[in-house]
């Protein structure tokens, strides 16, 4: 087996969920890697969205800014839902100051890589999968290739939908979304309702390998955690659905 020269792990879409997200990072620390990117989607929610800031601020890793950033910060086009809403009453200046830094979007040149929340276009588009009056489905390849656009690095990694997938394109690019780390499962109404559902509560990473030839392979992670107590967390915060969520990887 050759030595890969480059392993990057990936989280996303945290959602102030502290408690998985350290036991992502203890799990990254044993597995060994080069660098950790985060890809977005880190505070919005009912549980500890301060203090999930404050240790990502003391973190060394490249950060995106995904939709929901944008929300807490007000960027949205409706008023601030109540898991943007509370993140932000629960964010100081310092916090605030430090999500206006992140894009929602990173070329990493040297290692032939292209990071982004959701598309390389929009933070709130769905890459891998499609929302359908039926509900939601695994995207075509033409949908695929149509919002993959002029990318052409070897690797594209995104988040936002919560569903761990590996793809390949049609010219060979590893396509990678490595989960959630703090949100197993949720429901919108837009575009039209749906239900994204993991059906267990692990806390969801990737890591990626580039070989000496160039090439690149990932493997998706589930990390177990105490994820009871942040379910009591937020039933004591009044977000029954999160309890639900968080406890069984399942909508209510």
């Amino acid at each position: 087996m050759t030595t890969p020269d480059l392993r990057i792990a990936f989280v996303s879409d945290i959602h102030g969920n502290l408690a998985a997200l350290e036991a992502v990072v203890a799990d990254i620390g044993r597995r060994g890697v080069d660098r950790t990117v985060n890809l977005g989607d880190s505070l919005s929610g009912p549980l500890l969205p301060r203090e999930t800031a404050r240790f990502l601020m003391a973190q060394d890793w490249l950060q995106l800014a995904g939709n929901h950033e944008r929300y807490v910060l007000g960027g949205g086009a409706l008023p601030r839902e109540p898991s943007d809403a509370y993140a932000h009453a629960m964010l100081g200046p310092a916090e605030l100051d430090w999500l206006r830094t992140l894009t929602h979007q990173h070329a990493l040149a040297d290692d032939d890589a292209f990071l982004c929340h959701g598309t390389p276009a929009r933070d709130d588009t769905y890459f891998f999968e499609t929302v359908t009056p039926q509900g939601l489905r695994a995207a075509t390849a033409d949908e695929v290739e149509a919002r993959l656009g002029e990318v052409r690095a070897a690797l594209v990694c995104c988040g936002h939908t919560h569903t761990p997938r590996l793809l390949r394109s049609r010219r060979g690019q590893l396509l990678l979304n490595p989960g959630s780390v703090g949100l197993p499962a949720y429901d919108d109404a837009w575009p039209f309702p749906h239900a994204v559902e993991n059906g267990a509560p692990d806390a969801r990473y990737a890591i990626a390998e580039r070989g000496a030839d160039g090439r690149w392979s990932a493997e998706l992670i589930a990390v177990p955690y105490d994820h009871a107590a942040m379910a009591a967390l937020a039933r004591e915060r009044g977000r029954p659905e999160w309890e639900h969520a968080l406890r069984w990887g399942r909508m209510p």
